[in-house]
């Protein structure tokens, strides 16, 4: 599409985990603190229990209990600090975030995560740009639910046709296109900055 079509965003939505944040779930390696390694831990997990959290249908402390399929736990308290030491911003992101944030574009989180997102924020003040407004254990609903974006638009008083979704997960962002919004899938800051220029966003152009 040419960029003169394409129309300039009133709404941000970001995803937040491995789209402004990184994960550190993915990004490091935790086998002493779990007691298993990497490869096997998906397998060893319960069962849907990570989407039930991040719904906000389960307590952390139930999580942290059944965190094993063979009824073990693991220690929540360590857990969260493990992650919280090591949540740190994208690399360019600081940067973008802070560009975008002195335009008329409303910047929001849209994310799907648990009640972590309270340790991203004490971690890095994401708050300073992007309003902590739509994370799915709060909306009771993730993506690529429908109404994942159909909920947070209609709060901000905004036609999905005006706003933008940015998430590192195709079928996260095919699910925002379904309800009639642009999106974006992440690669990396200079990448997004580029599609954000093509929407006519002032924001500087990477080199």
């Amino acid at each position: 599409m040419e960029s003169s079509m394409i129309k300039r965003p009133d709404v941000i939505f970001f995803d937040i985990m491995d789209t402004v944040v990184v994960d550190p779930f993915f990004a490091h390696d935790f086998a002493g603190l779990i007691g298993c390694p990497r490869e096997e831990l998906f397998e060893r997990m319960t069962p849907d229990l990570w989407p039930t959290f991040e719904r906000g249908e389960i307590e952390a402390d139930e999580y942290y209990r059944r965190f094993f399929r063979d009824g073990r736990g693991v220690d929540g308290a360590q857990l969260e600090a493990w992650m919280a030491d090591r949540y740190c911003l994208i690399e360019g992101m600081e940067a973008l975030l802070t560009e975008l944030k002195e335009l008329d574009i409303e910047l929001y989180a849209l994310s799907n995560y648990p009640v972590w997102w309270q340790l991203i924020e004490a971690r890095l003040q994401l708050s300073q740009w992007i309003k902590w407004g739509f994370v799915s254990c709060e909306m009771g609903v993730r993506k690529p639910d429908p109404q994942a974006y159909l909920i947070p638009s209609k709060a901000v008083g905004a036609a999905p046709g005006s706003c933008l979704f940015i998430d590192d997960r195709q079928s996260n962002c095919d699910g925002a296109r379904s309800v009639g919004m642009d999106a974006v899938c992440f690669e990396s800051a200079a990448a997004l900055r580029r599609e954000l220029v093509a929407r006519h966003v002032a924001i500087k152009a990477p080199l």
